[in-house]
């Protein structure tokens, strides 16, 4: 993998592929989005046993999802860590306690107010569930280019299931990959729940 120091540059197409989903989300209707966001809430814990360990985040905009997925997380008995993201590298967590303790970060994110834990708690995770705007059924992933998660997600044990959670229409036949890129094992959508990528002919 190359390590970019701060960012690495995109391979032709990414672009265009991101604007055509952000385009797609936007024509979503309030409804649409709450029914989904419903939906992930309840497939989001069968992938997740009480006691484990999930690296999660907050949907932000017209991402997929809701607190209501982090919540549901907690009311199975997963410990939930929410990123925080800050100067370009690997991203440090903190535990989420509930809605009542998230506050306002940088990049219009949201993060809990408790004390930082260092990116290799990743490395504890069973589960660690990624934003993107689309995933190909190889596990590549699309994301908004910032590469906060591709810094990050080798630092999660070997055996964790990495999860991209996108709308239905999302997961897609194939998306331009860079060196960069790490892939991921499954996807989360709200009509199929957990989705297995990656997975050759022969297996």
């Amino acid at each position: 993998m190359v390590n970019c120091v701060y960012s690495c540059p995109d391979t032709p197409g990414k672009q265009d592929w991101r604007f055509r989903v952000l385009a797609a989300r936007a024509t979503a209707s309030s409804t649409q989005r709450d029914s989904e966001a419903a939906r992930l809430a309840l497939h989001v814990v069968g992938l997740v046993t009480p006691g484990s360990t999930v690296c999660a985040y907050v949907p932000v905009g017209r991402e997929p999802g809701s607190l209501a997925m982090l919540d549901a997380l907690r009311d199975r008995g997963a410990h939930v860590l929410l990123p925080i993201a800050r100067e370009p590298g690997p991203l440090s967590w903190a535990t989420y306690d509930g809605t009542d303790t998230l506050v306002r970060a940088p990049y219009g994110l949201r993060e809990p107010a408790g004390p930082a834990q260092p990116p290799e708690v990743i490395g504890t995770a069973t589960v660690v569930l990624v934003p993107a705007l689309a995933v190909d059924r190889r596990g590549v992933r699309l994301g908004r280019g910032a590469g906060f998660y591709d810094r990050t997600l080798d630092l999660a044990a070997p055996d964790a299931r990495l999860v991209a959670v996108v709308r239905d229409s999302e997961v897609v036949d194939e998306l331009p990959e860079d060196p960069h890129d790490r892939r991921v094992g499954w996807a989360l959508t709200p009509g199929h729940g957990p989705v297995r990528l990656g997975i050759t002919a022969e297996e």
